[in-house]
């Protein structure tokens, strides 16, 4: 099972999460797309996932705190706990053994990043 996890600014565009994901390396295969709990409602998020025909898989931010990321962002972790959103989302969603296949990617406009991650499933 393969999941898209995101993390992105409250001014996100459809655009912008629509060019992390494609910079990740797009939608195909994909089971589901990821975020942290409190931004799960976004209103771009929940575009690219009707339009990708997803569900959302909202992550609590306890869960995320304390995922080992392979990219770290000093501002993501002091608030999180985690290096990266998108990567952390992407592992908690898609299992207890998954593995990260695409990294964290940002959007042209910094706005969004997308991770994917394969794993066997919560």
């Amino acid at each position: 099972m393969k999941v898209a996890g995101f993390g992105f600014r409250q001014d996100v565009t459809l655009a912008a999460l629509r060019d992390a994901l494609l910079a990740a390396g797009g939608p195909e295969g994909l089971a589901a797309v990821a975020t942290i709990s409190d931004k799960a409602d976004a209103q771009a998020l929940k575009q690219l996932a009707h339009e990708c025909g997803l569900p959302i898989r909202a992550i609590p931010a306890e869960t995320l705190a304390g995922i080992d990321t392979p990219t770290q962002s000093m501002r993501i972790a002091e608030k999180f706990g985690t290096g990266s959103v998108a990567e952390a989302a992407a592992l908690a969603a898609a299992g207890p053994r998954a593995r990260l296949i695409a990294t964290r990617t940002i959007s042209q406009d910094r706005t969004a990043t997308a991770a994917i991650a394969e794993g066997e499933g919560a």
